[in-house]
């Protein structure tokens, strides 16, 4: 049993659980799950004790005793970094890292038309699916950041800085919603996408987020 406990929403939906769940596995950061069905009556009572205002993911940490808590996907990060990285989950190079924290923040604070418009749900796919013009605004700013990402700082690997960062952990969700809806892209987004989607943890939670059972209307909600 791990000190570390990652509570997340279902697999199938849940974006924001999906980003740290992918850092921590692929820098190999051993942790305990604990999934929470999304916008059930009970849901709320659930997550209430973490102190994050009712909502997923959630970090604890209970090393040192009682549960210490962190809330939100890049702060969840940015802690696992400090803790068990050695700074290793960011670029080496500064001016590297200061892109990466900085694709990172605006992934995290914007996108919304896309978000809102090509929710997260690992069971379909949506051949052709029209591309509404704020969503394909936003397409087209996060290839540029992917683009600028790789002709700067990513010639050593298939990753946005080359390595694996929280970077990529922040758009990985992006990348299965490029599959799901069916959006073309070709040349180096396109193996960037095929990067995120073929690797082994992606694989995995894709696959249980297709066996829960749990419908969830997008039109009603917003998942994020």
């Amino acid at each position: 049993m791990s000190n570390l406990k990652l509570v997340i929403g279902n697999k199938n939906y849940s974006s924001w659980s999906l980003r740290p769940w992918f850092f921590l596995k692929n820098f190999d950061i051993s942790f305990d799950e604990e999934m929470v069905f999304l916008y059930e009556k009970k849901t709320q009572e659930k997550v209430r004790p973490y102190f994050s205002n009712g909502k997923v993911p959630v970090l604890v940490d209970s090393a040192n005793g009682e549960g210490f808590r962190v809330w939100d996907s890049l702060a969840i990060i940015e802690y696992t970094n400090d803790k068990f990285l050695n700074q290793q989950g960011w670029p080496k190079d500064m001016q590297a890292r200061a892109v990466a924290r900085a694709v990172s923040a605006e992934m995290h604070s914007g996108f919304f038309a896309l978000r809102n418009s090509f929710g997260m749900d690992c069971k379909k796919h949506f051949p052709n699916h029209p591309v509404p013009a704020d969503v394909q605004q936003e397409i087209d700013r996060i290839i540029d950041i992917w683009r600028y990402c790789k002709q700067h700082y990513g010639a050593g690997g298939p990753w946005l800085f080359g390595e694996f960062s929280g970077a990529d952990a922040m758009f990985a969700p992006i990348a299965l919603r490029f599959s799901i809806y069916d959006v073309k892209v070709s040349g180096f987004v396109n193996e960037y996408v095929d990067t995120i989607l073929h690797n082994e943890y992606i694989q995995n939670w894709i696959e249980v987020g297709k066996q829960e059972t749990q419908v969830i209307d997008f039109d009603a909600i917003d998942i994020g």
